[in-house]
């Protein structure tokens, strides 16, 4: 397979991402992925090599695309009534790191972007990603969905009301000094364990969730017990990560009697007029997608 594998690496990434918001999780868009290879491996035969690279792309995004709704139609899970990324359990940060060769908007791939798509139905979900997303034509993505420009045009339509009404606060592309800078001061607070300067980074409706947990904590009052237990627990270190072009932290905890520093949790922090507005927990499962080890030295 290894003439193979050359033509089909460098689509890796992209194909990743693709499967990524289409279902909204990190890891079964790794199954995907795999998933994909396999299909275009057994159906190698049938690709037409004229189109070149770009080609290739295209006939790997068709193989993906029909993966990821064969897996959709086996789920039952839905997201129509959920009132941010948070209240959608499936879904997991994607790390910065692995959109470098990409061109990725920061609205694109933001978590409450990505939730909203969620609440699509699939096949009209993959009429909006490839359409909106990757720009491909009403005609080829009707030819893929195996239905019509007019119904194609028209989930597209129905999408962009379903999006509209749940609008994401537009974002620059660029990194800020002051993400930065808000990411670094929320870092200090938590290891230090001064409450007071953690709420001092945070809006006063500051909402915090820990999925797939249903529990959800709102407003500055709810926030400081939490906050309290946490450095209770024992000493806390973190490290700076981006996950969907947000600023986020890997927490590692060293417990009373422990020797170790334990990865226990990665906050993604949604920013808004400077300040701390949401803030998502998740469980720390995706350290080697991010570089991180289990246990700090």
């Amino acid at each position: 397979m290894s003439d193979f594998d050359a033509l089909v690496r460098p689509h890796r990434h992209a194909l990743h991402l693709h499967c990524y918001r289409m279902v909204g999780s990190f890891t079964e868009a790794d199954d995907l992925v795999q998933e994909t290879l396999l299909r275009a491996w057994n159906a190698r035969d049938a690709f037409d090599a004229s189109g070149g690279e770009a080609g290739m792309r295209r006939w790997l995004y068709r193989i993906a695309t029909n993966a990821c709704l064969d897996h959709l139609r086996s789920t039952s899970r839905q997201a129509t009534s959920a009132r941010s990324f948070a209240d959608i359990p499936w879904l997991q940060p994607y790390p910065d790191a692995l959109l470098e060769d990409q061109a990725v908007t920061r609205e694109s791939i933001a978590l409450g972007y990505l939730a909203l798509i969620q609440r699509l139905p699939p096949r009209q979900r993959a009429a909006f990603v490839l359409c909106e997303l990757l720009d491909w034509p009403a005609a080829e993505t009707a030819s893929l969905l195996e239905t019509s420009v007019a119904a194609v045009n028209s989930s597209l339509q129905r999408a962009r009301a379903t999006l509209s009404r749940h609008e994401v606060p537009a974002r620059g592309d660029a990194v800020t000094a002051d993400e930065r800078a808000l990411l670094a001061a929320f870092m200090a607070a938590h290891q230090s364990g001064d409450c007071k300067a953690s709420i001092a980074l945070l809006t006063r409706d500051v909402r915090v969730t820990m999925p797939p947990l249903p529990a959800c904590f709102e407003g500055v009052d709810q926030v400081l017990p939490l906050l309290e237990r946490a450095n209770a627990m024992g000493e806390w270190r973190l490290v700076p990560v981006w996950a969907n072009r947000m600023p986020a932290a890997m927490s590692y905890l060293r417990r009373p009697g422990d020797r170790e520093l334990r990865a226990f949790k990665l906050d993604v922090l949604h920013v808004r007029d400077g300040l701390i507005h949401e803030i998502t927990t998740f469980q720390p499962t995706q350290l080697a997608a991010f570089g991180l080890p289990e246990v700090l030295a």
